[in-house]
């Protein structure tokens, strides 16, 4: 079992995938794990200080996929999109990516908290940029040089579509996946 911390962190992520960060509080995270306010608190004092622990999780979960889906034997042209889908999965069934949500939230969070979402928000650019480098690497994307503003296109229609999605069902992030796929050929 894993610890309480860990717990925390874990059960913070899911609410900010579904309400926000700003949509919660210590005091209902207790209740749905069954502890006191108080032992959330013993592990962070602030909510920021688990605002920060949750950017840390979501750091290491974006680092473990690119390391993932950059070692496969898969076809280059093919990890730009295998990655996203690792993305995804990583998701609740109608949550919404978890950057996101905390930059929904950003102008509410504290300095600390904004900084690690910039950082963040970078990351995942960067690690995109660098799935779309190889695939421009092996022929694919011969008509685009500018491969930062694709990432941020391609990275923009997913979590827009995975909004879609919670309202029009899986079908249309398909449909947007598929969109994209042709777009990158």
């Amino acid at each position: 079992m894993t610890n309480r911390k860990t717990q925390i962190i874990e059960l913070t992520l899911k609410n900010i995938q579904e309400k926000g960060f700003t949509s919660f509080s210590y005091d209902h995270l207790a209740k749905e794990l069954g502890v006191t306010k108080a032992s959330i608190h013993y592990h962070f004092e602030k909510k920021g200080d688990l605002g920060i622990a949750v950017c840390e999780r979501i750091q290491k979960g974006l680092e473990e996929a690119y390391t993932i889906i950059r070692e496969s034997a898969m076809a280059a042209e093919e990890k730009p999109f295998a990655f996203i889908l690792q993305r995804v999965k990583f998701l609740e069934q109608n949550g919404v990516c978890p950057i996101s949500a905390l930059q929904a939230d950003y102008q509410e969070l504290p300095q600390p908290m904004q900084e690690k979402i910039q950082q963040l928000s970078q990351m995942e650019i960067d690690v995109f940029v660098e799935l779309l480098k190889e695939a421009k690497q092996h022929g694919a994307l011969k008509s685009t040089e500018d491969l930062e503003s694709l990432a941020i296109v391609i990275i923009s229609s997913t979590k827009g579509a995975l909004q879609y999605k919670r309202v029009l069902g899986e079908e249309f992030f398909q449909k947007m996946l598929l969109q994209l796929k042709e777009l990158v050929k």
